[in-house]
């Protein structure tokens, strides 16, 4: 028996890897499995304990692997790095996987690369070449590249740069990002529906995420005294957040959040995938920090309003009004976002993040690499002559 598996920490995570999760699966037989393993805030109450909405969507868990995730302190997060790193490597020099998908840039999925390291398992990434300037982040994500064996990027300027980083091009593939996949199955609910599943009539609103800004962590509670003060100036617009990650930070903003008392702030530790990108489709724009406002968003044709550093770098559409994170600022942003001429720009906006299917394709070329020799030997590619491939 061959296998595989596949490791998810977080409800964002698990969005993008689900396409690849069900593609993979369809492959399945008596001398191949496909294992999904569940770890990180899947399994905290304070994080929604999202593993339910895994379960609700009918998918299989193979395993559950406890975690701390605490995350006030940076030894908090270095605690929960080395409990990862643990945990999971006792359980790959235990079942031998042939190989594990992971997706991104958390630092416990870091700790799970260091792990298949260790055991010298393949690693197949997905999302690397990204930026994300203003978060650690950033030098999580190249570190998980620079340890992987395949490299299916969401856009061709990522593809190069994991190019630039000494990867062989015949192992990096840009079949775009697996959140246009969802976009495509999954965001079907209409406006009413996906409003009363939350408990809100029909109305204007705009779905919001506001992330820590990792680098920056100090100003957690200036940075959301200014967005609450920026809410407060829309009193008849709601404003649909979901409540931040597990980063240093987030249980700040978490509480933060908690206890505004705004009447048009409604906060949720959680919506799932389908209801969430629904809710997106129909929202007046999207606020905030998170990825989300920068590749699901436009792709649905709807007005991102980008706060801050923590997206900094990520390649971008004219639809993404960025502004810096005072009350001023994120004002003036949601304004402009919802004129008339910017929406008509929303309209008109092409993603850079392909057409949907690269579920379907990623999991085709994991399969292809399986059937072959895969060699761990790492060996650095240069750029001929400095120039791009």
């Amino acid at each position: 028996m061959r296998k595989i598996c596949v490791v998810t920490a977080t409800r964002a995570e698990y969005g993008l890897l689900s396409p690849v999760v069900r593609a993979l699966r369809k492959g399945e037989s008596d001398t191949f499995r496909v294992e999904l393993i569940v770890t990180g805030t899947h399994l905290s109450e304070q994080y929604g304990m999202t593993v339910q909405e895994i379960e609700a969507a009918g998918q299989r868990i193979d395993k559950r692997i406890e975690i701390s995730v605490k995350s006030d302190t940076a030894l908090d997060i270095s605690f929960n790095q080395a409990d990862a790193l643990v945990k999971f490597t006792r359980l790959f020099a235990t079942e031998r996987y042939s190989g594990v998908v992971l997706l991104g840039d958390r630092y416990e999925i870091l700790a799970v690369a260091m792990a298949a390291g260790n055991t010298q398992m393949p690693i197949f990434h997905i999302c690397g070449g990204d930026t994300t300037e203003g978060a650690m982040d950033e030098w999580i994500r190249h570190s998980i590249s620079k340890m992987s064996y395949l490299h299916f990027t969401t856009n061709e300027e990522s593809r190069r740069r994991v190019v630039q980083l000494g990867e062989s091009p015949d192992r990096v593939f840009n079949y775009g990002s697996t959140s246009i996949d969802n976009i495509l199955s999954v965001a079907d609910m209409e406006k009413a529906e996906a409003l009363k599943s939350i408990g809100l009539d029909d109305c204007e609103y705009a779905l919001c995420t506001y992330h820590p800004v990792t680098m920056e962590e100090e100003q957690v509670e200036q940075n959301i005294d200014d967005f609450l003060e920026a809410i407060k100036a829309f009193p008849h617009m709601q404003f649909i957040v979901t409540k931040s990650n597990a980063d240093q930070g987030g249980a700040k903003i978490n509480a933060l959040l908690d206890k505004a008392g705004l009447s048009n702030l409604h906060v949720y530790t959680s919506l799932g995938v389908r209801r969430y990108l629904s809710l997106m489709k129909h929202a007046k724009l999207v606020l905030g920090n998170s990825s989300s406002g920068i590749i699901e968003a436009p792709a649905l044709h709807v007005a991102t309003v980008n706060i801050g550093d923590r997206q900094r770098g990520r390649l971008q559409y004219a639809s993404i009004v960025n502004c810096g994170s005072s009350a001023a600022e994120i004002v003036h942003g949601i304004k402009k976002a919802m004129s008339p001429a910017h929406q008509a720009i929303c309209r008109e906006v092409i993603s850079p993040y392909g057409t949907g299917h690269a579920g379907e394709r990623i999991a085709q070329k994991i399969m292809e690499a399986l059937q072959g020799h895969i060699d761990l030997k790492k060996r650095f590619y240069d750029l001929p002559g400095g120039a791009r491939t």
